[in-house]
């Protein structure tokens, strides 16, 4: 049976091949991107596709965009939270986060409670990374422009990821919840042009395509068949860093990510 999968980050990269990928084989897709321009010639490449433009370093938008979903689809099946990516440098959002933290586990932290309910039944896949292990997750309410670090902070909001997953699957039995790791994927992913220049031309690296294939895999592939609250690195269930797999300190982090957005 056809499913109503709603994409974040789905105006390039791993989250357009998938909305590709999954209106392919029947699905029901529904993109969100931050940019109009981009997500207009991502959705024209899906077509038919619902779409929504957010942007998740700005809350109200988020709780925007989960009314407008709510309003609008009867049956939520699957949220890919797929949207993220790096800032070069500090920058505070207008709700008062560090950018990265916000846009890359707030944000998706708040649309997936927004739309909870909607979700019972369904599955939630969380786009994390191997960057998990360069940042500690407890670090990502105190950073500030003189000890700001992108890939430390790029790597706790990734590690933030993992920990949502499973303490999701603690609390929420009735939702599916997964992390995964796509790989390094051949995007322009990253802060700064270097970096940029790095993550499309570097030899090695997984095109978008492969890495959407993984991602429709878990949204896909039967719950039973998949492990509730996993953190996978292709298709098998990885151990994280001891920091991103504390049962203890993902609930206090829990609490704490919903009081910072007002849940």
């Amino acid at each position: 049976m056809a499913q109503t999968i709603v994409v974040t980050g789905a105006s390039s990269g791993i989250g357009l091949a998938a909305a590709r990928q999954l209106a392919a084989r029947g699905d029901e897709v529904v993109m969100v991107g931050r940019d109009p321009d981009r997500l207009a010639a991502a959705v024209e490449l899906v077509k038919p596709a619902a779409h929504y433009r957010a942007d998740f370093e700005v809350l109200d938008e988020v709780r925007e965009l989960a009314a407008a979903l709510l309003k609008n689809h009867e049956r939520i099946d699957v949220l890919a939270n797929n949207a993220g990516g790096m800032v070069g440098h500090y920058r505070e959002t207008v709700d008062g986060h560090e950018a990265t933290t916000q846009g890359n586990h707030l944000a998706p932290f708040l649309l997936t409670h927004l739309l909870r309910e909607r979700l019972t039944g369904g599955r939630v896949v969380n786009t994390a990374s191997r960057a998990h292990r360069q940042g500690r997750p407890g670090t990502v309410f105190t950073e500030d422009a003189r000890s700001y670090s992108k890939w430390r902070s790029y790597g706790a909001a990734k590690a933030a990821n993992i920990l949502f997953a499973a303490e999701a699957a603690r609390r929420w039995p009735e939702v599916f919840s997964v992390a995964f790791h796509p790989g390094v994927v051949r995007t322009n992913f990253g802060a700064g042009w270097l970096t940029r220049l790095v993550w499309k031309h570097a030899p090695g690296l997984i095109t978008p395509e492969a890495a959407g294939e993984l991602l429709v895999w878990l949204i896909t592939t039967p719950p039973e068949q998949l492990e509730n609250g996993a953190y996978y690195v292709g298709r098998t269930v990885t151990r994280p860093s001891a920091h991103a797999r504390d049962p203890q300190f993902a609930g206090r982090f829990w609490d704490a990510s919903a009081e910072a957005v007002g849940l």
